[in-house]
């Protein structure tokens, strides 16, 4: 890449990629800054900080997300386009490791408030529309989902499923199943907090 075409997506898109390729702590200013044959200080013009080089690629790994999740549900509904929303996770780790982990950090306010995130969660509650999730139980279900996806795609990354057969890829069905049973009988189920405090 030639210094005439740099600009933030671009620096953004760099990063991203060192972070798939290295681990996001290695797409630091400096290794974008020497990948891309320029000096650290000509990054500042496109990214304030490192805190905002990390935060650019949270929001593109979640516009991505975003874009595969919408993809993968349209036209289906119910356990189908659960399935969809998980599988567009699963692969998304496994094609971009260091975005992924992108997603998992505690975002600054710009990637958290930013278009891309309004996206994933728009696409997140369509699903969730399909078992009549609404009002704060949305958000509560969008959390149980959200932890029982990551927790699950975490430990198998780390090879944590890999000590004795079922390989981790036979549980992924079951781990879909009961999710779909969770969210298919919140509305008549779901626990008061207070009863068990």
């Amino acid at each position: 890449m030639v210094r005439a075409s740099l600009n933030s997506p671009a620096v953004i898109e760099r990063a991203a990629e060192l972070a798939d390729q290295d681990g996001l702590e290695h797409a630091t200013l400096a290794a974008v800054a020497r990948s891309l044959g320029v000096r650290p200080p000509s990054l500042y013009a496109h990214v304030r900080d490192a805190a905002a080089l990390h935060d650019g690629v949270t929001c593109l790994a979640l516009g991505q997300l975003a874009d595969r999740i919408t993809e993968g549900i349209a036209g289906r509904s119910g356990k189908d386009a659960l399935t969809a929303l998980a599988q567009a996770h699963r692969d998304y780790m496994h094609e971009h490791p260091g975005r992924w982990d992108a997603l998992g950090r505690r975002a600054g306010a710009t990637a958290a408030q930013s278009a891309e995130a309004a996206r994933l969660v728009r696409a997140t509650g369509a699903v969730l529309r399909g078992y009549e999730i609404v009002g704060d139980d949305r958000i509560h279900a969008t959390r149980i989902l959200g932890g029982a996806l990551n927790g699950f795609l975490e430990l198998e990354r780390a090879g944590a499923f890999s000590h004795r057969p079922p390989a981790a890829t036979d549980t992924w069905p079951h781990l879909l199943s009961a999710l779909h049973l969770v969210l298919s009988g919140w509305t008549a189920n779901i626990i008061n907090p207070q009863e068990v405090l």
